[in-house]
């Protein structure tokens, strides 16, 4: 269960400390750096688990968080951080290495070392913890890759980018999910942007692109489910792959392409349409936004789906109080 947290409520004098607990608790121990006195000290955030991943969601005014070679000493276990910035920019020390992030840029670095975030008009971003071990990479590999923007601008990483932004949006989503259905394909799907990133064209790369294509798969289709060409031979274009193969890999998911295509953009045209008001356009625009081309099947597959047209669906939600 996602837990909201926020030290507005507590004196200025016990803010400090509060902060340093609900950090420590996340990445094990650091040294915080607040803005100098005169400003009181602010942080808000949530935390929740998507599988093995946990999930921080951080918004402070706090400017710098640094953990030294003492601090890695103190037992917490060996994980892999990726961040993803939210707004504004910060910068990511490791491996006396730097990279400065804008917002949607990721970034990855370890706990077993010591790194620092630096960020002079406060902190806010999604962090997402990663068991070591769970990563599977060579010790090397998370080195290279260390306090580097993971090739924004790259397919992989874009997909990748995209992928976490959505599973930090609203996690409540995703809880209750087995570690298979979310969190181990979401830790591949890291795993192979990151040996991208390194340009990794050893043994180790060629596995992590073969176990990771299904996971790849299914993001590149749930990434492009407002394109009308989205189909077998787009995904299998895309991913330098045969159609007959595609479907293998998808028949071994238990997914069939067409069909949860369609599923998922009708629960898309669905989600727009409960929101009653005309402010997503006309239900034809809605189903075309998502990828429907034909109006007379949108409607039939709509009202097969949910046993009412999609006029009657937005009359039912149009005056329902929110």
């Amino acid at each position: 269960m996602a837990r909201a947290w926020d030290i507005g409520d507590l004196s200025s004098a016990e803010r400090s400390d509060a902060v340093h607990d609900v950090i420590a608790r996340m990445t094990g121990s650091v040294n915080i750096r607040f803005p100098q006195k005169g400003k009181s000290v602010e942080a808000s955030g949530t935390t929740s688990h998507v599988g093995p991943m946990t999930l921080a969601t951080v918004k402070t005014n706090a400017m710098s968080v640094q953990r030294t070679s003492l601090h890695t000493g103190d037992g917490f276990d060996a994980s892999v951080y990726l961040g993803l910035q939210i707004q504004g920019f910060s910068t990511v020390i490791q491996h006396g290495r730097q990279a400065t992030l804008r917002p949607g840029d990721l970034i990855v670095y370890d706990s077993t070392e010591p790194y620092t975030i630096v960020d002079t008009s406060g902190i806010w971003q999604h962090f997402f913890k990663i068991p070591t071990e769970r990563l599977a990479l060579p010790l090397e590999t998370l080195r290279k890759s260390s306090a580097t923007n993971l090739a924004p601008g790259h397919t992989i990483a874009n997909m990748t980018a995209h992928h976490f932004a959505r599973l930090a949006a609203d996690p409540r989503d995703f809880e209750g999910l087995t570690t298979s259905a979310v969190g181990q394909p979401s830790i591949d799907l890291l795993r192979v942007a990151i040996a991208t990133h390194c340009d990794d064209e050893g043994s180790t790369h060629r596995e992590i692109l073969h176990d990771s294509l299904p996971t790849r798969i299914m993001e590149f289709i749930r990434s492009n489910l407002a394109n009308p060409d989205l189909g077998a031979a787009l995904v299998a274009a895309e991913h330098h792959i045969s159609i007959r193969y595609l479907y293998k890999i998808l028949a071994a998911e238990g997914i069939p392409l067409s069909e949860w295509v369609r599923t998922r953009r009708l629960e898309e045209c669905k989600a727009e349409l409960s929101k009653g008001g005309p402010a997503s356009g006309t239900i034809e625009t809605v189903a075309r936004r998502w990828g429907f081309t034909d109006m007379s099947s949108f409607s039939r597959s709509f009202r097969t789906a949910y046993g009412m047209t999609p006029r009657d669906w937005r009359s039912l939600h149009r005056n329902r109080p929110i």
